[in-house]
């Protein structure tokens, strides 16, 4: 019964990093209207990626991940697998 939570949940992150990638990609638009490009872009999306994956950085005791824990999880997710 372990392995099939800790299963589910690594599958769900893995979703969760890809929808992030997707939802970041649309939201990166300009003051103006007029969607980002190049490094202005690539800037907005890790920045909106990292507060995404931020928030769900939670140890299974309910506690906020810290240290080596959150930087191995933070890569998995903004990596988005």
């Amino acid at each position: 019964m372990k392995r099939i939570i800790i299963a589910t949940t690594v599958l769900l992150f893995a979703a969760g990093g890809a929808f992030a990638q997707a939802t970041c990609d649309a939201q990166a638009m300009g003051k103006d209207g007029k969607p980002l490009a190049g490094a202005a872009k690539a800037s907005f999306v890790k920045k909106c990626k990292a507060d995404a994956c931020g928030a769900k950085a939670v140890g299974s005791n309910g506690k906020p991940l810290a240290g080596a824990a959150k930087a191995s999880f933070m890569k998995k997710c903004e990596a988005g697998s």
